[in-house]
């Protein structure tokens, strides 16, 4: 295990690995399954494994943060990683290294993947089109109960037409552990207050995308309050392992906004 940095790879299937030392395949939706991956899973240690059907990639974020102790510790995906470089044709090659992050480590306290933009939407509308608006109106109710310092930013960032997806982050610890405890804090309360049991496997995995909008919260709050400075924020391309359909999300994309059409499926 690298004590400088270490980034989980959240994983429910056997997958293509970065051989890097700071990467860590995680499975994550272990509990329950007799599925060995050969990697290690969510479902020991601290944890919530058994929340994965809901919460995705977040079981294993819970994880790292109760369960690693590197001076930095971050999140991809199997199918997603940051990258500083896209000159090699086979994409596991473009992969962050060790050796790239090396010069920034004490110096940038947050990376975070470049912005996705929604031109014609707001975080707020295109997750009201494409899901269900409920969900960040009760969100907005906790935070503004428990972090009412927060709620000016939230207002502002729903309003946005980009903002830092994919729950892909790599922290210094100390933001990590703050960006944790805040976010599970809101997320636990919210499982009380939602009770949707009409909604598809597909759209009651909310909470890692209420998550990844609330993100963005917590960063813009850190940078406005001071605890953050923005030149210790860095931005990281994200590079895709698999091709996207560009015709079937842009499809999908209008539908939601224009016809009310929800999402059921990834692209």
């Amino acid at each position: 295990m690298n004590s400088d940095i270490q980034i989980i790879i959240a994983t429910h299937k056997k997958y293509q690995m970065p051989s890097d030392s700071m990467y860590l395949p995680l499975h994550v939706g272990a509990e329950g399954k007799s599925l060995d991956l050969g990697y290690t899973k969510d479902n020991t240690g601290d944890n919530i494994s058994e929340l994965n059907p809901s919460f995705c990639e977040l079981t294993g974020l819970y994880w790292a943060w109760k369960n690693l102790n590197s001076a930095y510790i971050g999140l991809a995906h199997y199918r997603r990683h940051f990258s500083m470089r896209k000159k090699n044709k086979n994409p596991f090659d473009n992969v962050l290294s060790y050796e790239e992050i090396k010069p920034y480590l004490g110096k940038i306290k947050v990376f975070i993947p470049n912005k996705r933009k929604y031109y014609i939407e707001s975080l707020y509308s295109h997750y009201s089109h494409s899901h269900y608006s409920e969900h960040l109106d009760i969100t907005r109710e906790i935070i503004q109960e428990k972090y009412p310092e927060y709620l000016n930013v939230f207002d502002k960032v729903m309003k946005q037409t980009y903002g830092y997806m994919f729950n892909m982050m790599i922290m210094q610890k100390e933001y990590f552990d703050q960006y944790c405890a805040w976010l599970f804090d809101i997320l636990f309360e919210l499982q009380k207050r939602v009770d949707m049991p009409e909604l598809s496997t597909f759209q009651a995995r909310f909470y890692g995308r209420v998550s990844e909008i609330i993100f963005n919260v917590w960063l813009q709050y850190q940078l406005e309050c001071g605890n953050l400075h923005f030149t210790e924020v860095m931005e990281i391309p994200c590079i895709h392992m698999e091709k996207i359909n560009w015709i079937k999300k842009g499809g999908s994309f209008l539908k939601a906004k224009f016809f009310g059409k929800k999402y059921e499926g990834s692209f």
